[in-house]
Formats: C-alpha cells, structure tokens, sequence
C-alpha cells in the first residue's frame, strides 16, 4: 500500500463515511488472562464511544511506510491450509460471527504478543463501496464495481490513570481521584486485506508499530505468519556498515558527504510520489558509483549486500538518510549542518593536525550570546 492508499482507508473512519460493520474485543490482563469480551454491531455504539474509536483506527493507519506503516506478504507457507493467512481469510469471511474463530484468534494474540500490562484486543470488520474515480481523480459513488471487505486489529495497552486531586460537582469539594483503566492508542496492529491499487489484495497486508524500532517479531511472526523486514534503524545501521565495509581505509569525509547528498537529492526528487524510495542491492551499488566510489571497490558488493540486508532486500532511502541535518561527531564534539549547506565544512591537515573547518559568517552564537569572531591576519 502507498500514502494515498493508506489515506483513502482512513477517511472511512468518520461518522459519514463509516464503512465499520462490527467491533469485537477481549480484554486481557498482564498474566494473559480473558478479562471480558464485547461484540457489537459498531454503529449501534453511543456516538461518544464511536468518535474515540475511530482515533484509535486512524492511529493504527498512521506514520510513515516503511518505517511504522510496513507492507508484508505472507509467504508461501501462510497461504496454505490452516496457515495464518487462510485463517485471516475465514475470520474476514465470517464478518467476525463466528465465536469459536474470534476465540481462536484472541488465544493466538495471547500467546505471540508479549506484555506485562494489560492490554485490549480491537478487531472491526468493515465493507468499503469503493467509488470509481473520473479522469480529474474526483471520486464518482455512483460508479462503484468492487467492494472491499477488510478486517483491521489493534492491540491497545490498557494503563491506570495518574492519581490526584479531582473536583467533585455533587459535594461541591475536592476529592481523590479514583484511577480508571484507560484504553491507550495502538502499539501494534494490521489491516488484511491490503488495499493496493484501489483493490483487495489477500496476498498482503499492512502492518503497524506504534516505535519503528519495536516491532514485536513475535506478534508478526506467530499471529500473522509474516517475516519482518529490518527496522528503520536496522536498515540504517546495515546501510553504514555496507559502506565502512566497501570503502575499508578509503571510507572518506567528501565520499560520505557525496552519499549524504545524492540519498537526499532521491528523496526530494520523490516527495511527491505515493510509493516510498526503496533500494535493492543494485540501486545502493549505483547510489555509491555515482558518489564517487571507484568501480574495483564495488567488487564483489552483492555479495556483502545479500549478506548484511538479505537477498533481495530492499532499503528505504528515508530510513538511511536523515533530510533534516548533516552530522559530524567525534568522541568530544558534535556538529550539526543544514543538509543544505555541507559546502560550509571541509576537513584541512594544519600544521600536521587533522581539522574539520567550517565557514563562519556574522551571525555566531555561543550558548545562546551573539559573539564577534575577529578577522584574522591571514591564512596559516
């Protein structure tokens, strides 16, 4: 799925546009006990409740792809008789009435996704009209030919209130607060079908981590039957090790810097695309040819490539550039540049000690006091 497809499931859930059928929940508490159940039909809640719900369903349908929002399929495996995905399909097909299949799917939550708070299971079954579109992109309802039936999981951690004073209207006076349980946003949750190309596709689904970097391989691997790809700083870390690795004793300040620039000159080029920028083995190699990596370096970099990510893996650009800064560290000093502007810093030999030397203009400030650099004599 892309931002726009993503963005076109979201906007279901409001109260005119509600596509929701059925909600269903199992409450379990930190030692994986059932707590309580519910099974509604979802617009026959209190308005109140609805409009809160829907944030939570937005929150599962939010971020960024490929780092919090990821596009998974199901290996071959899944798909098979009683493996996750065939189940996935007869839970969606059974619009979650079947109470033997909704049972079987909370002891499996319980045994794949691990916590020591309580937490609420959320599962809706929804029925998209999916609109045609004219040639201009306006959506025209009338001209629909396809429905899309999905179901959408959310695992909510269920937390205690803070405790403290509160005002009591009846006593007219100040009380102790009891603390509720409160139902918090996603931590981790999955659309199935996905909705790629304005269409069911049972062969995938989206998934989402509420922290890019725990994306509970658990829940993924046993729940869903899915292989995580790398996190977005397991992509990162993969990346830089890749080009320490190839570069070896020639890893250089301007090569680095040249990577920095074209990662971000891909990204910019891109921003306005609906699929994110990925990389495989062969556009990482040509990302480090047209950086300046000399071609007998490259030797052998599928190889070390298929190794450090896996065959046919791909990177997101925007998990292995950071568009906002350019940073240089050593062990004692940090130096944050405007990607923009990296021409500013170059790394000089003077008097035989390795300097980093950046361009200074009028505007210096030190711990937040405008300072006066003076004009030196002349050049060492």
């Amino acid at each position: 799925m892309n931002k726009r497809e993503v963005a076109e499931i979201r906007k279901q859930f409001t109260q005119d546009r509600c596509a929701i059928m059925r909600i269903c929940g199992c409450y379990v508490d930190g030692e994986k006990n059932k707590k309580t159940e519910l099974k509604e039909a979802f617009l026959s809640l209190p308005e109140e409740e609805i409009f809160k719900y829907f944030n939570i369903f937005k929150k599962a349908l939010s971020g960024t792809i490929g780092k919090n929002l990821i596009n998974m399929e199901f290996p071959m495996e899944a798909e098979a008789q009683d493996g996750a995905q065939d189940f996935l399909m007869k839970l969606r097909d059974s619009e979650l009435k079947d109470d033997d299949l909704l049972e079987a799917f909370y002891d499996k939550v319980i045994e794949g996704y691990y916590s020591v708070e309580n937490y609420l299971i959320l599962l809706i079954y929804g029925v998209y009209d999916i609109p045609g579109r004219a040639e201009d992109g306006t959506e025209m309802f009338d001209a629909s030919d396809e429905v899309y039936r999905h179901i959408l999981c959310c695992i909510c951690p269920v937390t205690l209130s803070k405790p403290g004073l509160a005002y009591d209207e009846e006593s007219n006076s100040f009380r102790t607060r009891v603390c509720d349980r409160v139902v918090d946003m996603p931590d981790v949750g999955f659309l199935f079908p996905a909705f790629d190309d304005r269409s069911a596709n049972i062969h995938n689904l989206l998934y989402y981590a509420a922290k890019a970097e725990e994306l509970r391989l658990g829940f993924a691997e046993s729940v869903l039957g899915c292989q995580l790809p790398l996190s977005a700083g397991g992509q990162k870390e993969t990346f830089c090790t890749l080009i320490e690795e190839t570069l070896g004793e020639e890893c250089e300040y301007e090569i680095v810097k040249n990577i920095h620039e074209k990662l971000n000159e891909i990204i910019e080029e891109n921003k306005d695309e609906p699929e994110p920028v990925l990389l495989d083995g062969a556009g990482v190699k040509r990302l480090l040819e047209y950086s300046g990596v000399e071609e007998e370096k490259l030797s052998g970099f599928d190889e070390k490539y298929a190794e450090a990510a896996g065959s046919g893996a791909q990177l997101a650009a925007s998990n292995l550039a950071n568009t906002r800064q350019f940073e240089i560290k050593t062990p004692d000093v940090i130096v944050k540049v405007n990607p923009e502007r990296t021409d500013l810093v170059e790394t000089r030999v003077i008097n035989g000690r390795k300097c980093l030397v950046i361009e200074l203009n009028d505007q210096v400030e030190v711990n937040g006091i405008q300072v006066r650099i003076p004009d030196g004599e002349g050049e060492e």
